[in-house]
């Protein structure tokens, strides 16, 4: 399975470079792991709405160049389903029965997703009703598409 994790911004502390390149090594046993960084927008402080949504629009568009058209794509929205981690392993394995072996997940930036990446996304996940910084939100899905994998595979994982 190849799994894509679409993403605005790089990760700017090392403590969260550390964390994912350490999901991404355990992940290698399990499927193909690609990490794409997309450009951030700076925003200013007391930005208006409208400012938030063309900066919003901005960073779609370099993230809809790399969403494919047959890949199965997650937003990790606050508004999304949230599954427990079984049931979202669940999801996965299902996806992978059906033929699916490319799913991507989108992570937007510190404002969020615009509407037409909603729009693409054939499903939207979210792991809390909390507010997450993007950063950390990429070391939690990663750590979660491995418990996922430990899952579907029977291995022991922490509960």
């Amino acid at each position: 399975m190849r799994i894509t994790v679409i993403c605005v911004g790089k990760l700017k502390e090392r403590f969260f470079r550390d964390a994912c390149a350490e999901y991404e090594k355990r992940l290698g046993r399990y499927c193909r792991l690609e990490i794409i960084e997309v450009a951030d927008e700076k925003t200013p402080e007391g930005a208006s709405e409208a400012l938030e949504e063309q900066i919003r629009e901005k960073e779609a568009a370099r993230i809809l160049r790399h969403v494919r058209e047959d890949a199965y794509v997650y937003t990790l929205e606050i508004e999304g389903k949230k599954p427990d981690s079984v049931a979202f392993a669940r999801q996965l394995e299902s996806l992978a029965l059906k033929g699916q072996s490319h799913i991507q997940f989108v992570i937007g930036g510190s404002l969020g997703l615009h509407g037409s990446v909603s729009r693409v996304a054939h499903s939207a996940v979210s792991f809390s009703n909390m507010t997450f910084p993007h950063q950390l939100m990429r070391v939690i899905l990663l750590e979660q598409i491995y418990r996922s994998f430990r899952i579907i595979a029977g291995e022991p994982y922490h509960k």
